[in-house]
């Protein structure tokens, strides 16, 4: 099945959600060796709070991807962090679901930037992000692992 299936949801978590949309991101933390990690408060008030906001992709009722929407200091930016799918699920689309998703409520929030970061190992990521009309541009943050650092403008989309 692909991502097109009925069964498939992606939706912002509510506050509700939190210890489940938590227990994803350490789960992301884990298999992708992330150094620098949220704690629970901080996952708390940089995803669950008006403008910003972390998205699970569901298939029936199985968690099988997360991403997350956060304000930058950069003046009408947010960022994706914590970008997400299980092995099991990857190449079905489920990526570009959620990418979507955390796009669109950007462009509501009225933010004219959005920025990410990524390794050089993870390629499939780039080149989703590329197709996606992102571009390369300069290190924006301090995040030790990321090699790559890349926006698109939302203006006009």
């Amino acid at each position: 099945m692909d991502a097109d299936d009925k069964a498939l949801q992606v939706q912002r978590a509510p506050g509700s959600q939190l210890e489940s949309a938590y227990g994803v991101a350490e789960e992301y933390f884990a298999q992708m060796s992330v150094l620098a990690r949220d704690t629970r408060d901080q996952f708390e008030k940089e995803y669950f709070a008006e403008g910003v906001g972390f998205w699970l992709a569901k298939r029936e009722e199985a968690v099988v991807g997360c991403i997350g929407l956060r304000r930058m200091s950069i003046a009408s930016s947010a960022e994706i962090k914590r970008m997400y799918v299980r092995q099991e699920y990857r190449g079905r689309g489920f990526a570009q679901k959620l990418l979507e998703a955390a796009e669109e409520f950007a462009r509501k929030c009225g933010y004219e930037w959005i920025y990410l970061d990524t390794t050089d190992e993870m390629m499939a990521a780039v080149r989703l992000y590329e197709r996606n009309g992102y571009k390369r541009c300069e290190r924006y943050n301090q995040n030790p692992q990321a090699t790559i650092f890349m926006r698109k403008s939302l203006r006009g989309a």
